[in-house]
């Protein structure tokens, strides 16, 4: 399985309900989650952004703990998988259609742009959900 940022940031930091599947499912190792580099360097730039990092205030975590919380889910691909042939209008989105292309696993985004290309991406092997749905 493949988890965009702000679905990332719905599980590791707003501990959004949606998410409990997916919590569960990964505790139990039902699941695997893969994940790029550059995807743990999109998570840690966001973590910066002010309202993140205001909610991370709030909620006494440190950008660390998040990060270190994400290392211990992930199996991380070392290959920067190939360019998909279904291209995302958010470039931000591109690198975990790519991945998810590659290994033909799931999608987890909420993102819109996303969630437009379902179709194509099916043709890739490739199913998005916007949550977790076993």
């Amino acid at each position: 399985m493949v988890i965009d940022t702000n679905i990332a940031l719905d599980l590791l930091v707003f501990d959004n309900p949606d998410c409990l599947p997916l919590a569960a499912a990964l505790a139990a190792s039902e699941l695997r989650w893969l994940a790029t580099t550059s995807m743990r360097e999109e998570l840690e730039r966001v973590l910066g952004y002010p309202l993140i990092a205001a909610r991370l205030a709030r909620g006494n975590l440190a950008p660390q703990s998040v990060l270190a919380a994400f290392d211990a889910r992930v199996q991380l691909v070392a290959e920067t998988p190939p360019r998909a042939p279904c291209v995302c209008k958010d470039p931000d989105d591109q690198v975990f259609i790519d991945l998810a292309v590659a290994r033909r696993a799931r999608l987890l985004s909420k993102d819109q742009a996303v969630l437009t290309m379902r179709k194509r991406l099916a043709a890739q092997g490739v199913v998005v959900q916007a949550v977790l749905a076993l």
